[in-house]
């Protein structure tokens, strides 16, 4: 990653050639530590080190060498990096937006579903039992329509006709509970005779 210090392309001055040279010769190096240190979260390296920069551009009559200067600014990025932690330690939990939607949508849906098989139990009893025998059958136990007839003692082409029946009079009767809208109801039944 290539760095530039702040301030003009032009250093005014030899302290100032000085500080840009120690810098660029520090960044790249500073950014790999300091990356470790956050966990890869590289926005908050960046700003860590746009911080430790800033501390040093601030303290330019230091007169340290490369070999003085790299320890010098380690530890200040390392002390940034404490300090933050610290400070994210001592207020109140934040909230993640994600995640509390995703709490509250898996809440949501967890209710929905109680409540949906709830209305299905519902609209199940309003079924006459014959009807009921072979929704049990097909889709509770998960026999095919041939285990099915033979469970039940009914012929195979009676239990298909049930399945169908009793799939339409369920629909019906979790519309009447306003769970499935009209138009939702008559696109599986014209597709089922298409």
């Amino acid at each position: 990653m290539q760095w530039s210090l702040m301030g003009s392309g032009e250093s005014r001055d030899s302290k100032e050639r000085g500080v840009r040279a120690l810098y660029e010769e520090q960044a790249n190096p500073l950014y790999a530590y300091v990356l470790r240190l956050v966990g890869g979260d590289r926005h908050r390296a960046e700003d860590i080190i746009q911080e430790t920069l800033l501390r040093c551009w601030s303290k330019q009559d230091l007169s340290l060498d490369a070999s003085q200067l790299r320890p010098w600014l380690f530890r200040v990025a390392r002390n940034l990096v404490i300090d933050g932690h610290r400070r994210r330690l001592a207020r109140p939990c934040e909230i993640d937006g994600s995640n509390w939607l995703r709490e509250m949508s898996a809440d949501a849906d967890e209710i929905e579903n109680v409540l949906s098989s709830v209305v299905v139990g519902e609209a199940f009893k309003a079924l006459s039992e014959s009807h009921r025998e072979v929704l049990y059958e097909t889709y509770f136990v998960g026999r095919t329509t041939q285990e099915a007839a033979v469970a039940l003692a009914i012929p195979h082409g009676t239990v298909k006709s049930r399945v169908y029946y009793a799939l339409r009079s369920l629909r019906l009767a979790l519309e009447e509970r306003g769970v499935v809208t009209a138009t939702a109801s008559q696109q599986p039944a014209s597709s089922a005779s298409g």
